[in-house]
């Protein structure tokens, strides 16, 4: 892995609003259920913060079908040489990437499926450079794993698999921000393969924050958590923080909202 390669720069974002049938989505939070109307407010502050950070962003209609839906990253792995079509681990979300795949088509010439048995979700997956490590979850199976590696090689790019124990998602508790820094909160602090890099240690009382987003030398970080916020702004980042505590009822933050590439 190559931790010096240039910085890339995303230039576009998808997302998905929010749907009413989000009080019904999957949670082990137990904050109560979301209020459907703040949560729209906060994702429109969501996709403003995108827009900041010089995003096209494309906006696709909330699904009713799907609860979760609102949660897009799950459904797809975009990188700078295709896009992969994953396969989620939650029954109630299996098929909510088949209307994704359309406005996916229109920006990647190359777009490659994850098949059953193989399950994985994107929450899952850390890009560092040309790495991706892939958290072993309950929603991502070693069949998942297998695919994705196997689809990342084909385009010269690599994979590592990180086994998780504490948290539902491996972004949950880690994110990338470029220039060889990674937040990490919980089980990752000290977990050995993230030592080669430079840590910032998230405390257990705003572990929540650890999920946040490097966007062009923007970190989008949730709001209410100054001691995260000061620690990532002391190394040169701008800041946006946005609420979202409505989607962090349903156990989700914010990598979950966007794909970015």
């Amino acid at each position: 892995m190559d931790n010096k390669m240039n910085t890339p720069r995303f230039r576009n974002a998808i997302v998905r609003m929010p749907c009413k049938n989000m009080v019904n989505g999957i949670t082990s939070a137990n904050l109560g259920k979301p209020d459907y109307n703040l949560a729209c407010r906060q994702h429109d502050k969501y996709i403003e913060a995108l827009t900041s950070c010089g995003l096209h962003v494309d906006i696709l209609d909330a699904n009713e079908a799907y609860p979760d839906s609102t949660f897009i990253e799950d459904v797809a792995l975009l990188t700078s040489e295709c896009a992969v079509i994953t396969n989620p681990g939650a029954l109630s979300r299996k098929g909510e990437e088949k209307d994704v795949v359309r406005i996916i088509e229109k920006h990647y010439k190359h777009v490659e499926f994850i098949r059953e048995p193989g399950t994985i979700e994107a929450g899952d997956i850390m890009m560092a450079g040309s790495h991706y490590y892939i958290g072993l979850s309950e929603r991502t199976n070693k069949e998942g794993v297998r695919q994705m590696t196997e689809t990342l090689r084909k385009y010269g790019m690599d994979a590592s698999t990180v086994e998780l124990r504490e948290v539902l998602h491996l972004k949950t508790g880690v994110a990338y921000l470029e220039h060889n820094n990674m937040v990490t909160a919980g089980e990752f602090i000290s977990h050995p393969v993230f030592q080669e890099f430079n840590l910032l240690k998230v405390g257990g009382n705003e572990a929540y924050a650890a999920n946040c987003i490097w966007v062009n030398e923007t970190v989008i970080v949730p709001s209410g958590y100054p001691q995260t916020k000061n620690m990532i702004a002391s190394f040169g980042y701008r800041i946006i923080d946005v609420d979202l505590s409505e989607f962090q009822k349903l156990d989700g933050g914010a990598s979950c909202l966007s794909l970015r590439f």
